[in-house]
């Protein structure tokens, strides 16, 4: 650090105050940035740590790695704590209570700085150690009941729904079916019933077809039992998009056409989809704001060292249309 010091022209303090990520002015950030990639300086993490009680850590418990959703998420919320000066500890919940409890009690021996919480599966149970920790928590993604005791920012996901079902009537479709993985997606079912509700149409459990993975094929798997149930079918709905891939296979495998003979329409606006053939009409949110906003949320409370505030906030989602949802043959 003398050495940078040095060769910027500034106190070893003014160099401190760079590294920790403090305020400096834009010259002097300038001079002792470049003076730190001349001499390659590398910041004893393990001291400062020491010395200032902050790791510069951040946790992230996600679901799973693999769905795309998520790893969009986890992209975002790495590249707002880099650009804050944080580091990044990702643990993957799994879906499963206890390994969550693991997680979190291994989290807090590593003296973490704060914790972000993505989705809500597997993670109601521990809402009470969640609240007990000795820093601060935020949840996103969250779409069950939102607790009272912890910030939250997430979807409208009922309004989601609505979208996708209000996109769904318009286009003339009354005989639709919906692939879902319940209960977690309760609200998002609630919300397309809601829509064919308002034209005092019912989609009733019968039409609701229950995933059996989180996959492709298990999006393939209840399309077939859906198609096969009432082949007679216009439409449907899955509650994510990669159910919904694994639909438009089901429904091409099963001699139809996408979007002629039924439409599809997913739930996330994953990459992938705006891809495939034919592309995916879905609904979309703005997961990167959600991500920024929480992270934002959750560094104010670290650098501030005041918990953050107990607040629900729900961003709007919208629907993206493209060519897997058209009008039925027969319009009613």
């Amino acid at each position: 650090m003398a050495e940078v010091a040095a060769r910027a022209g500034v106190t070893k303090q003014t160099v401190s105050n760079v590294v920790s990520g403090k305020k400096v002015r834009p010259e002097t950030l300038a001079k002792v940035n470049a003076a730190i990639a001349e001499l390659g300086y590398k910041p004893n993490l393990v001291a400062r740590s020491l010395r200032t009680g902050s790791t510069s850590t951040v946790g992230l418990f996600v679901p799973h790695v693999a769905n795309p959703f998520y790893s969009e998420v986890v992209e975002e919320v790495e590249n707002v704590l880099v650009r804050h000066g944080y580091n990044l500890l990702l643990a993957t919940t799994r879906d499963d209570p206890d390994y969550t409890r693991v997680h979190l009690e291994n989290l807090a021996a590593r003296s973490v700085d704060a914790l972000l919480v993505a989705g809500d599966k597997g993670v109601g149970r521990q809402l009470p150690m969640l609240a007990q920790t000795s820093f601060p928590v935020a949840l996103f993604a969250w779409e069950g009941d939102p607790p009272a005791t912890l910030p939250v920012v997430s979807i409208d996901y009922e309004h989601a729904g609505y979208l996708a079902g209000r996109h769904l009537r318009d286009l003339g479709h009354r005989n639709v079916a919906v692939i879902a993985d319940l209960p977690p997606h309760a609200l998002r079912v609630a919300g397309l019933r809601r829509a064919f509700a308002a034209d005092g149409l019912a989609i009733d459990d019968s039409k609701v077809f229950a995933r059996t993975s989180d996959d492709a094929a298990g999006g393939y798997a209840a399309a077939c039992a859906a198609l096969e149930a009432d082949p007679e079918l216009t439409a449907i709905f899955a509650t994510h998009d990669i159910l919904a891939v694994g639909a438009v296979e089901a429904v091409t495998r099963s001699g139809r056409r996408v979007p002629e003979d039924v439409s599809v329409v997913g739930f996330d606006d994953i990459a992938q989809v705006g891809r495939i053939e034919p592309p995916l009409t879905t609904v979309a949110f703005p997961k990167r704001e959600m991500a920024q906003n929480a992270v934002e949320l959750l560094l104010r409370a670290v650098e501030s060292g005041k918990p953050p505030t107990n607040a629900l906030s729900l961003l709007r989602p919208t629907l993206i249309v493209r060519d897997s949802s058209a009008p039925p043959r027969t319009t009613a």
